[in-house]
């Protein structure tokens, strides 16, 4: 047969008695130790188990330790790399646990601390440039407290109100009609009756004249006499199924404007308009106003009355008014009477207004005239009306004409 092997007899455990000779001749055999290390504290200490020593680093640092460390070592010591190295002593393990617990708890709180700092930092003032981890807590603080910037009001856009500055006169058009002698087409091409007012007033319309006497714009006042001074108008008509008391001659587009006045009055049911006076000459006024003169003298005739030149019956776009009911009332009877409350409301639609208002005789120089209609065209009366203006002195910019220069 061949070799046998038997298995080792199972080791039963010593009795104690055999334990301790077994120790005591351990002992006997064992070379003598140092005096210096008969110390039973010391003995006790070093048949403890070391405590771990968590050493915090600055980031780079060529001499960190590089023993392997566990997980929860690993999240303590990248918690502790903002807070300066604080030594730890040797204490009795449980006290360290109690110690490294306390200081991962601080850490978090500096961290969360930071976080919330670094926010409101970005939202307002810079971080600094660079901050050294020994001071990442004293520089989180400051941050924190540091005041938060005020927002600036965004700026308010300054808006003005400019007058216009397009010149009309560069508009073909308005150059065009103005050739043609076609009042309203000029207005029209300027933009309407605001955009042509408005540009003759701020200076941006050269070409309009408001001293022609042959144009629906010309203002006749006490300071702006004709020129020539004894201008006559070209063509006079009477207006067609308009009733004429004395002398109502027209311009032919102020006579077409009356007909439809008087045809719309009368259809409105508010009885018959009909003309007092139209169209005078230079002469027929020197004999007017020579009979004011001699009635109420001149300082009354200048009230009632123009002077030769001045007057803007000469113009032929000018007419005193009457109410007719069967027969005709005078001139003064006219404001009280149903035609003479018409005229105020309706006169603009057909391109009529109310040259001498109650009121503005220190513009005008003259006492209220209510017959007194002066015709200057659609366009001109709405913007007139709708701008609830009173004088053509005011409407086109001009200085107050009430008492004549001479």
């Amino acid at each position: 047969m061949g070799r046998v092997t038997v298995p080792r007899p199972p080791e039963f455990p010593l009795s104690r008695r055999a334990a301790r000779a077994l120790r005591e001749e351990a002992e006997r055999r064992a070379p003598e130790a140092p005096e210096a290390s008969r110390d039973p504290e010391r003995d006790l200490l070093s048949t403890t188990l070391p405590l771990p020593i968590i050493v915090v680093t600055e980031p780079g640092d060529s001499h960190a330790p590089t023993l392997p460390l566990t997980r929860r070592a690993a999240r303590e010591a990248e918690l502790l790399t903002t807070i300066d190295a604080i030594p730890v002593r040797h204490a009795r393990p449980r006290r360290a646990v109690r110690a490294a617990v306390s200081i991962t708890i601080a850490a978090a709180g500096a961290l969360l601390l930071g976080s919330t700092a670094a926010m409101t930092a970005m939202m307002t003032d810079p971080p600094p440039a660079s901050i050294d981890a020994a001071d990442s807590a004293e520089a989180t603080v400051r941050i924190a407290a540091s005041p938060v910037a005020s927002v600036a009001a965004l700026p308010v856009p300054l808006v003005e109100q400019t007058a216009a500055t397009a010149d009309i006169c560069d508009l073909p058009e308005v150059v065009e009609a103005l050739g043609a002698g076609d009042d309203e087409g000029v207005i029209t091409a300027a933009g309407g009756g605001e955009a042509f007012r408005a540009a003759v007033v701020h200076g941006n319309a050269p070409c309009i004249s408001l001293s022609d006497p042959a144009r629906t714009w010309v203002v006749i006042n006490k300071t702006r006499p004709y020129d020539p001074i004894d201008y006559r108008p070209g063509a006079l008509v009477l207006p067609d199924d308009v009733r004429s008391v004395d002398g109502g001659w027209l311009r032919p587009d102020a006579a077409s404007a009356l007909t439809k006045l008087v045809a719309a009055a009368r259809a409105a049911g508010v009885g018959e308009i009909a003309m007092q006076s139209g169209f005078r000459s230079y002469s027929t006024q020197q004999s007017s106003y020579g009979a004011q003169v001699a009635s109420r003298g001149v300082a009354g005739a200048d009230l009632v009355s123009a002077r030769p030149g001045f007057s803007e019956h000469q113009s032929g776009i000018t007419g005193d008014l009457i109410a007719c009911n069967g027969g005709c009332g005078t001139l003064d009877d006219l404001a009280a009477s149903p035609q003479g409350a018409w005229l105020r409301d309706h006169a603009w639609e057909f391109g009529w207004i109310t040259r001498y208002e109650d009121g503005y005789t220190a513009v005008t120089g003259y006492l209220p005239e209510p017959w007194h209609m002066r015709y200057v065209g659609l366009e001109l009366a709405r913007t007139y009306h709708d701008g609830q203006w009173h004088t053509l002195e005011d409407f086109f910019g001009l200085p107050p004409a009430p008492a004549y220069a001479g």
